[in-house]
């Protein structure tokens, strides 16, 4: 594995759009990861969203980054497979909601053509098995796998030297990621 020690900022970012279903995945690992440990201030922790084009200098200013994405692979639901450096860019995301939505693919391309990719890109994708349900949470198998991919970034970053420390104590309203009634336990728990 590359190693990646000092650098001068690292990303650890969830892409996705969390009113398709499955599609929310990487949204749902990120926000998972930050309630759950709290890194060094050269690490961002970011929910990416569907902001396409506008990740480009975040990953710019980044020597390192990870993402958390819904892919098809074409594997079982659910299953979970990291792809690392230059093989991401083979990978686009799940599918494009309309004709104005940017994959991360663009987004990869982009930041070569300005002459700034990431040297170290990992990224965690999970397969997804529900991309039609307007509005509705993850499934059981993709949700099943938030755990054992906020782990696997974990373990990531302390690969590259970050030591990332799980929080003796909740987080308050204002310190979580997403709020406004979007967070994974008041928007996708009372759907269950």
């Amino acid at each position: 594995m590359p190693t990646c020690l000092q650098p001068k900022r690292m990303l650890v970012l969830g892409i996705g759009n969390i009113l398709w279903a499955d599609e929310g995945f990487g949204v749902r690992a990120v926000e998972e990861f930050h309630r759950r440990y709290a890194v060094p201030h050269n690490v961002i922790i970011l929910d990416g969203g569907t902001q396409g084009l506008q990740l480009v200098n975040y990953l710019r200013e980044s020597d390192c980054v990870i993402v958390f994405d819904a892919i098809d692979y074409g594997l079982e639901p659910g299953q979970l497979k990291l792809v690392r450096d230059e093989d991401v860019p083979r990978f686009a995301g799940v599918r494009k909601m309309s004709l104005h939505h940017t994959g991360f693919q663009e987004v990869i391309s982009a930041c070569d053509l300005l002459g700034h990719c990431p040297k170290n890109l990992v990224l965690i994708g999970c397969q997804p098995l529900d991309l039609d349900g307007w509005g509705g949470p993850l499934t059981p198998a993709v949700r099943n796998q938030i755990d054992p991919a906020v782990e696997l970034a974990s373990s990531i970053l302390a690969a590259w030297g970050v030591q990332v420390s799980p929080r003796s104590t909740p987080l308050g309203e204002s310190e979580r990621l997403l709020a406004n009634g979007i967070d994974h336990p008041h928007y996708e728990m009372r759907a269950r």
